[in-house]
């Protein structure tokens, strides 16, 4: 008889025994060691049906295909500017994926976009070769003016934009900033003053060092109660 040992969500580390007989199948971080699936790192459970994988707690940024990323401008040719998305090779954003508009030849490229500008970007192409290429055309995607960008554990974005976007809503909502967030790990915050952009930033903070504890939704709703700021301190 096939039977969990563990929970969904729950934290485990090498060796840990997931599962016993074979109605359960192994996915990214375990394998099947005779009629048992064990872990192979440190993460958090995911039950998926019939599988099980682990969601690591830490790692470095591995680009795919349709991630949205946030990413800094730090080179540019006369045809393409180079990105830093936070993986070991910068990413290409050629003339024809940089906007809708209709770039003339010879235009100066830093009129659009300059080295130091901070850019949310679509991935559009990942190669056997690591090269990784972008697209700004899309919805929402754009040059990222003002406010500050943080970084956190890729794994962790999904928690904190939550179910249905429902966690970064919640924060959008209590700060009053306006906030994106990029699957490489990257989080944009603007606010009207620095005390919204603080109060959001450590939210997205506490997420990210105790995300995998059960009822965070809550524990951060009740820290940005507690820690609400007053609107009298709006410029």
């Amino acid at each position: 008889m096939s039977k969990l040992l563990i929970e969904n969500k729950q934290v485990v580390i090498p060796g840990d025994i997931l599962a016993e007989g074979m109605d359960y199948l192994p996915a990214s971080g375990t394998f099947r060691e005779d009629d048992k699936i064990i872990c192979s790192q440190v993460g958090l459970v995911s039950i998926s049906g019939r599988l099980i994988k682990i969601i690591p707690l830490k790692g470095k940024y591995v680009p795919k295909k349709d991630d949205n990323v946030i990413g800094y401008v730090k080179d540019m040719t006369y045809s393409s500017w180079f990105i830093d998305v936070g993986y070991a090779y910068e990413a290409s954003l050629t003339l024809k994926d940089a906007t809708s508009e209709y770039i003339e030849r010879g235009s100066n490229l830093s009129d659009y976009y300059a080295v130091g500008d901070i850019v949310l970007a679509n991935i559009t192409k990942v190669t056997k070769e690591k090269s990784v290429d972008l697209s700004m055309k899309g919805p929402g995607l754009r040059k990222l003016r003002g406010g500050k960008v943080i970084e956190i554990t890729p794994y962790k974005v999904p928690r904190v934009v939550g179910k249905q976007g429902s966690m970064i809503s919640m924060i959008k909502d209590s700060t009053g900033c306006t906030i994106f967030a990029g699957q490489n790990g990257r989080i944009w915050i603007k606010g009207d003053n620095p005390a919204q952009e603080l109060l959001a930033t450590r939210a997205i903070q506490l997420i990210d060092e105790k995300g995998h504890n059960p009822g965070m939704t809550e524990k951060i709703k009740q820290f940005l109660e507690k820690n609400a700021v007053k609107k009298e301190a709006k410029k």
